[in-house]
């Protein structure tokens, strides 16, 4: 059985460190918000091992969720799927289940399969995206990570294709919306599906070979160590959370959308480290691929939105209530919190709460960064994948 280092005080006074120690403060961070350096990490370094670490996240805030209380209904998603945008797809479920859930609305059977097929492709995608930006800050491959990058982002671009077949848009699709889709299928999109999906699949195997060599394993092994214990006391979910042993998925343990007529295989690794994560992400591409190509033979044929027009939600008259949505995202579960009933008309939420996995992920570090090298914090902070958008909101 596994032994872990003792867990480390992140709020211990710095002060009370050896006095004769010759300590240095470095900010890491913020940097550009396309990177995942958008976020400050205060290290004290004793030479260049790391003492203390205090994150300090907020330079991305947006005001997304006070916004949603000015807003219509159908006005909120164009906005929603920017806060993870490496996963709009993703956003844009999360919160027009909470709206289908207060309003009570009817998804029909064309629509939830739909869904599911895009937010396994979005899982496909976030990930391929990951693999390379990760690969890409430790060094890691052939190459020194440049190489499996170009490869990552080339995929990605054929599931962005698809995207674009289906919306009209590569990114920032406003394709869901309460009761449904507002994109059908065309005409040959399924083919075009099949024919990504064999493409990608055997270049799975290729980037696991890119990346079977010492230099990634010395910088990912026993590296960024997060213990069962602390990853549920953290609220971790999603890959990092089943990177450390924790067989959770919402996808089969609470299923929403059509994840009841599959099988959801759970990928989970108990090395804990930021090995264990990277392994737990490409099983899940793997699986995604599967699911995929399961659901392709179960689109029905029907609507592909409910019976009430989407312009009508405008002037719906919301009830009153509180209800809680939560789906599991390529960084873990996407919570949204709704309190309807806030405008005159009803047609506003008096509240939209988020529940972003990416929060809890950047809470991890200052347990897991001291007692390593500088030249880890990357490694580390890449590996728990956070996407600042959605920290902030």
């Amino acid at each position: 059985m596994r032994t872990f280092p003792a867990r480390v005080d992140p709020h211990f006074d710095i002060e009370e460190y050896d006095p004769e120690a010759d300590l240095m403060a470095l900010n890491m961070g913020p940097q550009h918000p396309s990177t995942h350096g958008v976020f400050r990490i205060k290290l004290f370094l004793d030479g260049e091992t790391i003492v203390k670490a205090v994150g300090y996240p907020g330079y991305l805030h947006r005001g997304v969720e006070k916004l949603c209380e000015k807003l219509t209904y159908v006005q909120i998603t164009p906005i929603f799927d920017k806060h993870d945008y490496v996963a709009p797809m993703t956003n844009e479920q999360a919160v027009n289940m909470a709206f289908e859930k207060l309003l009570g609305l009817e998804v029909p059977m064309r629509a939830r399969v739909l869904r599911t097929i895009l937010a396994e492709l979005q899982r496909i995608a976030s990930h391929l995206l990951w693999l390379g930006t990760f690969t890409l800050d430790i060094g890691g491959t052939i190459g020194g990570g440049a190489s499996l990058m170009m490869y990552t982002f080339r995929e990605r671009e054929m599931i962005l294709d698809l995207f674009e077949m289906l919306t009209g848009c590569r990114f920032h699709y406003n394709t869901h919306s309460p009761g449904g889709n507002r994109h059908d299928i065309p005409e040959g999109w399924e083919t075009a599906v099949k024919a990504v999906l064999d493409a990608i699949e055997p270049r799975l195997d290729e980037y696991d070979a890119l990346c079977d060599n010492d230099i990634f394993l010395v910088r990912t092994k026993d590296i960024g160590v997060l213990p069962p214990d602390l990853a549920l006391e953290l609220g971790q979910t999603g890959p990092v959370l089943r990177g450390s042993g924790i067989d959770h998925d919402l996808r089969r343990d609470a299923p929403y959308h059509a994840y009841d007529l599959v099988n959801v295989k759970v990928a989970v690794d108990d090395g804990c480290d930021c090995l264990a994560r990277y392994r737990v992400r490409v099983a899940e591409m793997r699986e995604s691929l599967r699911l995929v190509r399961e659901l392709l033979t179960m689109i029905p044929g029907g609507p592909i939105i409910g019976s009430k027009p989407i312009k009508s939600l405008v002037q719906f008259k919301a009830a009153k209530g509180q209800v809680y949505v939560g789906i599991e995202t390529p960084r873990g579960e996407l919570g949204t919190y709704l309190i309807g009933g806030g405008d005159q008309r009803g047609a506003a939420p008096y509240r939209l709460k988020i529940r972003p996995p990416s929060l809890h992920a950047v809470a991890a570090v200052e347990y897991l960064l001291p007692g390593h090298m500088l030249s880890d914090v990357v490694t580390v902070l890449g590996s728990l994948d956070p996407i600042m958008g959605e920290v902030d909101r």
